[in-house]
């Protein structure tokens, strides 16, 4: 290197000397302390100026409210809710001290000793509402009685700090009592209930001052999570939640002094009466409103937002078509029944729900005979068995995934299964070999024919075939609940638990070619302060169109000349599947035509306080309430008037799949039938007869060389008597018997 390029390299190595010099002389540590002090100098006062700005409001006008209003779909008055506020103040020395301190305990142990404020509670707070997610986040009690007295609910941070500012000056201006009396007279308790003289009322049925220290930790404890810990609307894990915090309650009281151990250990968990609705909510209304609130919770507007008022929810209810269905129980089945003094004609209960498949709207339910005698929807119950309801979507499961039978057939309508009753299923590791209805015993027959008469036998080994885990996954993805869902072959008789609700969705989603419905009631719900935009009711394609629409052709069959015949008509396409639970606890018939999708269901519920399932065997003094009798009929009644007499659509059906069929050398016998082919005729072919394609019970003459002529399905011994069991002419009445029911212990 040259003299000159040294020269030239020292002067590059001075500039960057200067430079780094340059950075470190501008972020030395008393230059980085001294900012540091001057922002918070700063911070500290713009709080100055906030605290001095900023003053204790005038309350919020509570008597002032507004209501919310419900309406219909075409904007028409359902109801209006909350026009005043179910609250009378009571002092704080009326309230049992050891009540007082179960608030304490539950929310705020510090509260006496504190300042009012949880400046770290606070700081957690705000990150969570800049991080969008919502008014979460420790508060003292005093915090929480400001944002309820004086503030509003909103989860912003101007709101935030005004609470902080509010707290710290009426802490300072207030006693501890007083803050904590106004506290537990202005929270909201669920049940409709604010203030503690309300709650008391309304989950206990005594005054406030007669709550005893077990009730007033359920009461704290509910105030965290009103509609999610009220025990007689409780989720399993609500439930468990809600024990939990009192039992955290109780023991906090114990660690504060405030409570013996030895009384502690005494005490069991007050489960709450049942609730009683309020005024306005009678009839189907409050079983409607409350469906929508429940939506709307999930939707992030809470109960507090709701009782704030000021709601506009329009539903997407049809008046017309909400009315149909009302007056389609009463004559079907109200009717019939003697609820005083019949002892099972008392335990009936009916539910419903109707969708546009096309849309998701929820445009008409039924939730039980009036919201103010039976508190527990009917419509989105999930304690029931959806029975076999759920055996067309075993076999869409098998469409889905291509599944083959135990011979390598490809599974389709024309495919052919062993209906031998208490035949052991092949191919399974846990053992099942179900009782077809009335043990009747079919020999060969094809997956029509199966679904037609409900052959337990046949799906049993179907969803065998297929595999229960993937069964399972096509039955999510349609929209069934995983609710007591084991993966068994048992749960081709459908035993786990769904609601009408959940089954409208399925079976609108197999109405929809296969793309997700998933029901919503919620049109619009608009405030002043903001608008919810309704859920999605249409997802993706959650099975494919080829899948569906095989379904779909399948369940004509069961409404043309199955079990499901008491909605045939000419005056809608209809496809549809009857369904009766073990022992008869529950009878449901799910059907859908091109526009319309609807549930019907019955349950056995008993009277009694807390009331178990019952068997509806002899409801109406009519025998077995099969889903082929009650259920069918209100649904074609319904159908019927909702389509205004009728629809000349007609289902768009692409691409069915046929299947395959091995025709065995010799048919499946038991020593109680003959050696034919099928043991049960019928006066027709099991798919319905509009055309060609649509009689899927009669295979090519290449699969079988013993296959009768093209006019005669091979499901009808021509020696044997036209109607079988469920097929007739009486099929689906009150009284028949009806190949859908699970035998007892399925």
């Amino acid at each position: 290197m040259g003299r000159a390029d040294a020269r030239r390299a020292q002067r590059r190595g001075a500039r960057r000397a200067a430079k780094s010099g340059g950075i470190r002389r501008l972020f030395t540590w008393k230059k980085m302390l001294g900012a540091f002090f001057g922002l918070c100098l700063l911070i500290m006062g713009a709080f100055v100026a906030l605290y001095m700005y900023v003053d204790i409001p005038k309350a919020n006008a509570l008597a002032e409210r507004q209501s919310n209003v419900y309406q219909y779909s075409d904007g028409t008055l359902l109801t209006r809710t909350g026009n005043g506020v179910n609250r009378q103040i009571v002092d704080l020395a009326e309230v049992p001290l050891k009540v007082q301190h179960t608030f304490v305990a539950a929310e705020n142990k510090s509260f006496y000793d504190d300042k009012g404020v949880d400046l770290k509670g606070t700081a957690r707070g705000l990150l969570n509402t800049l991080s969008g997610k919502g008014k979460q986040g420790g508060s003292t009690i005093t915090q929480q009685y400001v944002k309820n007295y004086y503030l509003t609910q909103d989860p912003t941070i101007s709101r935030k700090l005004k609470e902080l500012v509010i707290s710290l000056k009426v802490d300072s201006k207030k006693s501890k009592e007083y803050i904590l009396a106004g506290y537990i007279n202005t929270a909201y308790y669920g049940r409709g209930a604010s203030g503690i003289q309300a709650a008391a009322q309304a989950y206990y049925g005594v005054d406030a001052k007669d709550l005893d220290v077990s009730q007033g930790a359920y009461l704290a404890s509910v105030l965290q999570a009103p509609s999610q810990y009220d025990w007689q609307s409780a989720t399993p894990t609500g439930k468990k939640l809600v024990e939990e915090r009192w039992g955290y309650t109780l023991d906090n009281m114990v660690e504060m002094h405030w409570l013996d151990k030895a009384e502690r250990d005494k005490l069991t968990f007050p489960k709450p009466h049942k609730p009683k609705p309020a005024k306005g909510m009678e009839g189907q209304t409050g079983y409607l409103v409350e469906a929508a609130n429940k939506e709307l919770e999930k939707q992030g507007v809470t109960a507090e937002m709701r009782q704030a008022g000021g709601w506009t929810i329009r539903l997407n209810i049809d008046k017309k078509r909400q009315k149909e269905l009302e007056a389609s129980v009463d004559r079907q089945l109200e009717s019939k029944l003697d609820r005083k003094d019949n002892k099972v004609d008392a335990t009936v209960q009916a539910g419903a729900t109707s969708v546009n498949p096309k849309t998701g709207a929820v445009v008409a339910m039924y939730g039980g005979v009036d919201y103010t005698k039976h508190y527990i929807s009917n419509a989105t119950r999930q304690d029931y068995q959806p029975a076999s309801t759920f055996k067309p979507l075993v076999l869409a499961s098998a469409l889905e995934n291509e599944a083959k039978t135990q011979d390598g057939d490809l599974i389709g309508v024309n495919t052919r299964y062993d209906g031998t009753s208490k035949r052991p299923v092949v191919g399974s590791s846990t053992p099942f070999a179900p009782e077809n209805e009335d043990n009747q015993s079919y020999g060969s027959v094809t997956v029509q024919k199966a679904m037609n008469a409900s052959i337990n036998s046949v799906f049993a080994q179907m969803v065998v075939d297929v595999g229960p885990p993937a069964v399972k996954k096509t039955a999510l993805a349609l929209g069934v609940p995983d609710k007591n869902f084991p993966e068994r072959p048992a749960i081709t008789l459908g035993t786990m638990n769904a609601s009408t609700w959940d089954m409208a969705g399925a079976y609108a989603t197999l109405d929809n070619h296969g793309k997700k419905v998933t029901p919503f009631i919620v049109k619009s719900a608009e405030h002043r302060e903001r608008t919810v935009e309704p859920a999605k009711g249409v997802g993706s394609q959650v099975i494919s169109r080829k899948s569906a629409d095989t379904v779909t052709s399948v369940l004509t069959g069961v409404v043309d000349s199955g079990s499901g015949k008491a909605a045939n008509t000419s005056a809608y396409e209809a496809a549809g599947k009857t369904g009766t639970s073990e022992n008869n606890k529950s009878a449901w018939f799910a059907a859908y035509t091109p526009e319309l999708t609807t549930v019907v269901a019955l349950f056995g519920e008993s009277p009694k306080d807390g009331g178990g399932q019952v068997s509806l065997t002899g409801t109406a003094n009519s025998g077995r309430a099969n889903g082929g009798g009650f259920p069918a009929q209100i649904w074609a009644d319904y159908t019927l008037g909702a389509l205004n007499g009728g629809s000349s659509a007609q289902f768009d059906l692409e691409d069915v799949e046929r299947g395959q069929s091995t025709v065995p050398s010799s048919p499946s016998t038991t020593p109680s039938q003959s050696a034919s082919t099928d043991t049960t005729p019928s006066k027709s072919p099991d798919a319905p007869s509009k055309s060609a394609s649509q009689s899927p019970d009669v295979p090519p003459p290449s699969q079988s060389p013993d296959v009768p002529p093209p006019t005669q399905s091979p499901d009808v011994p021509p020696s044997q008597s036209p109607d079988p069991p469920g097929t007739g002419p009486d099929a689906g009445r009150p009284g028949q018997n009806s190949a859908d029911r699970n035998p007892p212990g399925q």
